[in-house]
């Protein structure tokens, strides 16, 4: 599973970190860092979610 962020899209919201904070880090000014852009499989319950609840559409994935 691999992560793909389109930071153009993103507004930095935090949805994504509030589904997946091991994964997903969004500073005070709005700007998301992927801690883990290939993360375990365990995450993929969390990452799903991070991608449905992303209000812009910013965030997919690929397996």
């Amino acid at each position: 599973m691999r992560i793909k962020v389109d930071f153009d899209l993103c507004q930095g919201h935090a949805n994504c970190m509030g589904e997946a904070p091991e994964i997903f880090q969004v500073d005070d000014k709005g700007f998301l860092t992927v801690l883990q852009e290939e993360p375990p499989e365990r995450f993929r319950e969390q990452v799903e979610l991070a991608v449905k609840y992303c209000p812009t559409g910013a965030i997919s994935l690929e397996d």
